[in-house]
């Protein structure tokens, strides 16, 4: 069997998780969640949220859970990673990725750090790990989306993703039941309520919502030339 091995870079507060459980209510794909967060919280010494348990249920060497993601055995014709940006530190191999089928989820760095600065005061851009998807896409390339642009027409984007990725759109990706998972990561408990309680993509809301905190607006101005360089690659359901 041929697998096709998607590896989904985003930042955190992109709509990662939700995208990852539309992958995952496919009959013929299988996920990966957050593999290299270990690593990261090994090497940087953060205290995050269940920080001994992450680095209790995954590899930190970086290299070991590379070597996994591109040739370790997967039960399904697809297999989903999903990736958070910043996780990928400088001793991550970037030379077995190239293996990979890259794609790429942005969201309006505004939103995200609106988001953010609600479960960590000072964000940092390191936290958002922009530079690093600049970089990934830079060097692999691959299809982006925008979480935007996925929650006005789930099924536009999503079948426009798929058809740049090489797969068939499946409808069951729009619509999955709620509750947690045993493919989540450890770290669900801290972080994926609003996903667990889901049963699909939530309703689009064109507005900013919570404004920005004036601290975080030179935080802003960093982060625009990181999104501003992906966002014209995006899909578009009304450009198609």
């Amino acid at each position: 069997m041929t697998v096709m091995r998607i590896a989904m870079w985003s930042g955190p507060r992109n709509l990662s998780t939700a995208l990852m459980r539309s992958f995952e209510n496919r009959a013929d794909c299988s996920v990966v969640d957050e593999p290299l967060y270990a690593a990261y919280l090994a090497a940087t010494g953060l205290d995050h949220p269940g920080r001994d348990d992450v680095i209790a249920s995954q590899p930190t060497d970086p290299a070991d859970v590379v070597a996994e993601l591109t040739s370790g055995p997967v039960a399904t014709p697809v297999q989903y990673q999903k990736h958070m940006t910043h996780h990928v530190l400088p001793d991550v191999p970037r030379g077995r990725l190239e293996s990979l089928t890259h794609a790429f989820l942005v969201r309006d760095p505004e939103r995200v750090l609106t988001s953010y600065a609600k479960v960590r005061e000072e964000p940092t851009l390191e936290d958002l790990g922009l530079p690093q998807q600049l970089e990934l896409f830079e060097t692999y390339g691959g299809p982006v989306v925008d979480a935007a642009d996925v929650l006005r027409d789930p099924r536009g984007t999503l079948t426009l993703l798929c058809a740049a990725l090489g797969i068939a759109f499946d409808d069951a990706m729009l619509a999955w039941p709620a509750g947690p998972r045993a493919t989540d990561g450890v770290w669900a408990p801290h972080w994926y309520a609003g996903v667990e309680a889901s049963t699909g993509f939530a309703p689009y809301s064109p507005g900013s919502g919570d404004p920005l905190p004036d601290r975080l607006a030179p935080l802003l101005e960093r982060c625009r030339p990181y999104y501003d360089a992906l966002a014209p690659y995006r899909l578009r359901p009304e450009e198609s």
